[in-house]
């Protein structure tokens, strides 16, 4: 068998690039740093039937990618994000499922000396399996500990690791003496490309609901200052009338104009006394119901009562 030379790989390498942009118009731009070759496997996988992973040079996916605007000119906003050690996920199922399945695949993986921490790393108060003679290194680091029944105790919660720095040796020693494994490791998305548009991922987690109360956020102010400056607006109209409206009942109750819907207005006005006759026998209804709600609840204790009469602890 012919080996494959390297302008014959690279041709056929272009041209998958190529047909994964075709047939798929959505794709993640995912983060692939402390991500080993058994974990990518298994992250196939779990996509496999779902969404397709490409990984590669970044150089040969900006040239495939260069090569192909004149197809689809949307694909050049893509290039700003292709560097570091990044891949491609397309799929042509739902964002937010494949994310999902994205961040299932993540394993957990000890602290080493001068990676760079993904999330910050809090080592709780607890008592530990390690002897007296360890002390010296917990005061290195400056952590206050007690010895309790042969065992050193770490007395509060201490912040070892802050996000986005680096891992101390120190620190990453203590977290292996511990047997703690802060960080997790997975493939990251970073950017998201959906028909022509990359935005951030975390616009994924906006609900219907954010999007609605934002909407009417929007039109509280745009009435608001409608109000404020005397510029009608739809937002504005329904307010503008329902002011129009209090204004003229209020000249109404003061003059003898009368219109229908000020009518019961000018009756309560004239003569309180029969609206406050209507609500008497409604607040005198409500009374007899209360009156036996009380009864009911009384009834149990008073047989309780009796039942318990006449009898001694011994009888």
């Amino acid at each position: 068998m012919v080996k494959e030379g390297r302008s014959e790989w690279k041709s056929r390498y272009f041209e998958r690039i190529k047909s994964l942009i075709d047939e798929f118009p959505k794709c993640f731009i995912v983060g692939a740093d402390n991500v080993g070759s058994s974990q990518m496997q298994k992250i196939r996988m779990s996509l496999r039937g779902h969404a397709v992973i490409l990984m590669g040079k970044n150089t040969m996916i900006k040239k495939a990618i260069r090569e192909h605007l004149e197809t689809n000119p949307n694909l050049e906003k893509l290039l700003p994000h292709i560097f570091e050690n990044v891949g491609f996920v397309f799929t042509k199922e739902d964002l937010i499922f494949i994310r999902d399945k994205l961040l299932e695949n993540k394993v957990a993986a000890p602290a080493k000396a001068g990676a760079i921490a993904p999330c910050d790393v809090t080592l709780p108060a607890q008592i530990t399996n390690l002897g007296p003679e360890k002390t010296s290194f917990f005061q290195a680091l400056q952590i206050p500990t007690k010895i309790t029944r042969g065992t050193i105790e770490i007395v509060n919660d201490i912040h070892l690791i802050k996000k986005d720095e680096k891992v101390g040796a120190s620190e990453a020693t203590l977290c292996n003496m511990l047997n703690i494994s802060p960080f997790s490791y997975g493939l990251v998305v970073k950017q998201v490309y959906d028909s022509g548009s990359v935005f951030n991922p975390s616009i994924l987690d906006i609900k219907p609901e954010d999007l609605r109360a934002k909407f009417m956020d929007g039109v509280k102010r745009i009435a608001a200052v409608s109000l404020q400056i005397g510029y009608p607006t739809v937002a504005s109209a329904p307010h503008s009338i329902a002011n129009g409206f209090k204004n003229l009942l209020a000249i109404a109750a003061v003059t003898d104009i009368e219109f229908e819907q000020c009518k019961s207005l000018k009756e309560y006005l004239k003569d309180p006394s029969k609206f406050a006759v209507a609500a008497a026998p409604a607040a005198t209804s409500a009374a007899p119901a209360a009156k036996e709600a009380a009864k009911e609840k009384e009834q149990p204790k008073e047989e309780s009562e009796d039942e318990d009469m006449g009898f001694g602890l011994f009888d």
